[in-house]
């Protein structure tokens, strides 16, 4: 039987599908989160919005390099973990905003939102894990998405905290291990893509 290249190809669109539906969830969830955030003056909350549109953005750079040269793959990767690292320095300004600047967070605002931004990731997380061997912005994805799923259980804990003492102090620590989180995927991928590129 000739190779016609046809599985590779049914892989590629396969990808392709993936990575619309978790653009769509990541990007619905970045303007949800965003807006609960500064209701809830919640800087976990901002952080993990502004986490949904790197990973929103990190998607559709990996969508438009699916099925491309290893060249332009690899230069997503980068673009991305770029990215990841930027929004984790943001992140980290906007907790030292808040800080400066107080407001009392709503708890239970945070932990509701929260979990609807677990449910989202966890479906995320779930289907890219079906392509997570795959080329490096597979590989991103999935760190991103995992490292997104344990961002919001910290926004849920950090919510009840927030309950119970009566303190902004939670929520800005969250917002602390969030910009930590997504600063080190985004330096994960940029030392896997470095890596690459030498082997190239």
């Amino acid at each position: 039987m000739s190779d016609c290249g046809c599985e590779l190809e049914a892989d590629g669109e396969s990808q392709r599908k993936t990575l619309r539906i978790v653009l769509a969830i990541n990007a619905a969830m970045f303007v949800a989160e965003i807006v609960a955030g500064l209701l809830a003056s919640s800087t976990g909350l901002i952080a993990d919005s502004l986490d949904m549109l790197a990973d929103a953005s990190v998607y559709a750079i990996s969508l438009y390099a699916v099925g491309r040269s290893s060249s332009i793959r690899h230069n997503a990767a980068t673009a991305s973990g770029v990215l990841q690292v930027v929004l984790g320095i943001s992140v980290l300004i906007e907790v030292v905003r808040r800080f400066v600047g107080g407001g009392e967070p709503i708890g239970a605002a945070m932990m509701g939102m929260g979990l609807v931004a677990l449910i989202a990731n966890a479906i995320c997380l779930k289907l890219i894990s079906r392509h997570k061997h795959g080329d490096i912005n597979f590989r991103a994805s999935y760190i991103f998405s995992a490292n997104d799923v344990i961002a919001n259980v910290g926004v849920i804990v950090s919510g009840l905290l927030v309950l119970l003492l009566g303190s902004q102090i939670p929520d800005l620590l969250i917002g602390i291990v969030i910009a930590a989180v997504v600063t080190r995927g985004g330096w994960q991928i940029l030392t896997e893509s470095r890596a690459e590129s030498k082997s190239m």
